[in-house]
């Protein structure tokens, strides 16, 4: 049967109009069923901590359980191409930060473009670093540690956290920068290393402040320098390694994505009830408690969380070749 062409421009439009309605109702109603936070680092980590706090946050403000799934392995990887695989539905997030960053630098063949196969949420919080070492350590600041590294680099270790990890590769530029060349112990994820740095197996990691704290606290290690632009405000005490002639500024960030062609009214309905939840006192309170910088409104959007992304694979790019580092 022959439709004019008129005609059939008519119906087109309609079907265009009933699959944007269709599309529209759908995301009103979402969700209807549990959501997934995927974590791609082990339970325990300032990933599974931070996704297991905003996982209890956005079930209230979605009315949905949200259900947070540890799925570690290759810095973030096996997480993000579950994700990427994932249907473009809402019903299945991914925690990120600066491994998905790192990560197209460091590995060689990765199956997944990330700016190209996943796409942003909203960003959540940054926070810095911290340099903690073993209380055998007999150095009290960065100087005083390259001092020691220095005359002391043949039986030293140090601890990462995964290849490719934030910790893994802050490390790496740290060494880099102090000019020594100190024997790396791998782990899956800083609890583990914390473990060793404790017993005295390691003499220093780079760790995040929210998980380091009750260690420093107890005075099982000891903190010499936050990584930061400016000090920890509950680490007010602990000088940056900037302050301490060091030309070393790093931080950590998260954040949330999706599988890429999630329809639009989900990803901002997501991005809304995200901004709603870090405008709760309580959880801007939790969250500078552990040493976090809850992500300024005007930085959620999911526009700017893609661009600042980018700018963070550019920026890792060249310390990182430049210091040799990869895992393929």
């Amino acid at each position: 049967m022959n439709i004019p062409r008129r005609r059939f421009l008519s119906l087109a439009g309609v079907g265009a109009v009933f699959a944007a309605t269709a599309t529209i109702a759908k995301a009103q109603s979402y969700p209807v069923r549990p959501v997934h936070l995927i974590v791609g680092f082990p339970a325990g980590g300032p990933n599974d901590i931070l996704g297991r706090l905003m996982g209890q946050w956005l079930s209230g403000r979605l009315d949905q359980p949200v259900i947070v799934e540890n799925r570690p392995g290759a810095s973030g990887n096996i997480a993000t191409e579950a994700v990427v695989r994932a249907p473009a539905d809402g019903y299945m997030l991914l925690l990120v930060g600066p491994a998905n960053a790192i990560n197209p630098s460091i590995y060689d063949n990765l199956n997944h473009s990330f700016l190209r196969d996943i796409a942003p949420v909203a960003a959540i919080t940054r926070e810095p670093l911290i340099m903690l070492v073993h209380p055998s350590v007999p150095a009290k600041s960065v100087p005083e540690f390259i001092v020691y590294a220095k005359a002391n680099q043949a039986t030293m270790r140090w601890g990462s956290a995964g290849s490719g990890s934030a910790s893994h590769v802050s490390c790496i530029l740290f060494n880099a920068v102090l000019g020594v060349d100190v024997t790396m112990v791998p782990y899956r994820g800083l609890a583990p290393a914390m473990q060793d740095l404790i017993a005295g197996r390691i003499d220093y990691l780079c760790d995040s402040v929210s998980t380091s704290m009750p260690q420093i606290e107890s005075k099982s290690v000891k903190a010499i320098a936050t990584t930061g632009s400016k000090r920890s405000a509950v680490l007010a005490d602990v000088p940056t390694a900037r302050e301490q002639g060091l030309d070393f500024d790093v931080s950590t960030w998260q954040g949330l994505f999706l599988p890429k062609g999630v329809p639009e009214p989900i990803v901002h309905h997501l991005n809304q009830a995200l901004g709603k939840a870090l405008d709760m006192a309580s959880v801007r309170d939790r969250f500078e408690g552990l040493g976090e910088e809850i992500a300024a409104p005007e930085r959620r959007s999911p526009e700017y969380f893609a661009k600042f992304v980018a700018k963070e694979i550019e920026r890792w790019s060249g310390p990182i070749k430049a210091s040799g580092a990869s895992v393929d």
